[in-house]
């Protein structure tokens, strides 16, 4: 890759990134002025246990990730190829075995996480 060739955002970048930012935003502000239905901790931090395994796998691959990387993956498979997939199947190599062991049993014990 040349040094000087430069990647710039263009008006359509500016344009899909405001409108993520606004979509965020409202997401938010939305639950603020709304209240949620969540009275108790335990109905906010474990959803009353009545959530299913979608929405509950989604919730721990979202806090799986960091933002940094969440931002940062994209550009570098841009600017450097797909050659950076190969994470991607090492976490999944690499969380089959939790997934299977530890989480059922934290379930089982009522554990919130691993500190306690």
């Amino acid at each position: 890759m040349d040094p000087a060739d430069h990647k710039y955002f263009t008006v359509i970048d500016y344009v899909i990134f405001a409108l993520l930012l606004v979509a965020s935003m409202a997401i938010g502000l939305y639950y603020a002025f709304t209240g949620g239905r969540q009275s108790t901790t335990r109905e906010f931090l474990f959803a009353d246990r009545s959530m299913k395994c979608l929405p509950l796998s989604l919730s721990l691959m979202a806090t799986f990730q960091s933002a940094v990387a969440i931002i940062g993956t994209p550009a570098e498979v841009y600017a450097n190829g797909t050659q950076y997939w190969f994470i991607g199947c090492s976490y999944i190599l690499g969380l089959l075995i939790p997934a299977h062991i530890f989480i059922p049993l934290f379930y089982r014990l009522h554990l919130t996480s691993v500190y306690q």
